[in-house]
């Protein structure tokens, strides 16, 4: 028998606490049915509830079992997300934010022919964490672009785009940010020529007008962080919601996952919030630790249940998370 994965488990704040049980179920279910797959789950906490019981909000022993561990199923996190999901990133170098943004039958898409991957620099930019008080009523932020990760990224997108057989956008604002989009593009374009591959660059704020108008134009979208981080969220709009959208944060030796739809307060303990996202999660672990197979067949499970339901309340349904799990796990 081959050793388990071992896989840090964090729930968070919200609906995490309930999305990140089914997607546990789901890896759970696979792993009964298939021969050389094990999981072995270590559970920690982090987000706002721990923060008012223990004043952090992201305590050191999570932080080492994230980094002890295999791989990585994170909620989400409320008032204290920059507290959290950031440091967890750095902790094990993910470098590469990744977000498909696909549509799906069944659930109404703006763009139902939408299928494209979102390809995120994930570990400076604007999100670099350089903020300063300048003077009173005067603040800064420091945008930070090397040359080392530019290039790193830019490599990452590229051998993603060829093994699913994607093309390639990358978007920038260098018209503008002349010195550090550009230093992003130039990476771009050493990585590109070294591994001699094609690749289209538009502008960020044209691109996602582009995208609303047709998506089909798209496959792979290279984008520095800020960037990166709102036209996914613009694209889960088209595609059917956040509900729908898992991301894959992935560094040199170990990777988070984490679905993008946040705590969403206004449903979180109701036992309503769609669990889509987070088992796509698990769909990206098992293809992280090269169980193919069973990610594609998570993937087929899930999308004959949005087609035919079971369907939770976002999607037009009735049905609640748990309702919408069991039949996941059914069709598996």
């Amino acid at each position: 028998m081959s050793e388990a994965k071992r896989v840090a488990v964090v729930p968070g704040d919200g609906i995490g606490r309930e999305a990140i049980p089914a997607a546990q179920q789901v890896l759970d279910a696979v792993a009964d049915g298939r021969e050389g797959i094990d999981f072995e789950f270590v559970s920690g906490e982090a987000g706002d509830r721990v923060q008012e019981r223990t004043g952090s909000a992201l305590p050191e022993e999570t932080r080492e079992l994230v980094t002890g561990a295999d791989a990585a199923l994170f909620g989400a996190a409320g008032e204290t997300a920059a507290e959290v999901i950031i440091p967890l990133r750095r902790a094990i170098d993910a470098f590469a934010n990744v977000r498909p943004a696909t549509a799906y039958p069944g659930v109404g898409a703006l763009q139902p022919e939408a299928d494209l991957v979102f390809v995120r620099e994930n570990t400076e930019g604007v999100y670099a964490g350089h903020e300063a008080d300048l003077a009173p009523g005067v603040t800064t932020l420091t945008r930070v672009i090397t040359a080392e990760a530019s290039e790193r990224i830019a490599r990452f997108g590229f051998e993603y785009a060829a093994e699913h057989d994607y093309s390639v956008t990358v978007a920038h604002k260098a018209n503008v940010m002349q010195t550090t989009d550009g230093q992003f593009l130039e990476g771009v374009a050493t990585v590109s020529e070294e591994l001699d591959v094609e690749y289209e660059t538009v502008l960020m704020d044209a691109l996602a007008m582009e995208l609303v108008r047709d998506p089909t134009d798209y496959g792979v979208v290279i984008c520095p962080n800020l960037a990166g981080d709102v036209l996914s969220d613009l694209a889960a709009g088209f595609v059917g919601g956040l509900g729908l959208l898992a991301s894959a944060n992935i560094g040199p030796e170990r990777a988070l996952f984490e679905p993008v739809h946040g705590t969403a307060p206004d449903i979180a303990g109701q036992k309503v919030a769609n669990p889509t996202a987070a088992i796509l999660c698990g769909a990206h672990l098992l293809e992280y630790f090269e169980f193919e197979a069973a990610g594609a067949d998570v993937r087929e499970a899930v999308t004959e249940t949005l087609a035919d339901g079971p369907r939770t309340p976002d999607l037009g349904g009735e049905a609640s998370t748990d309702e919408v799990t069991a039949a996941i796990v059914d069709r598996l």
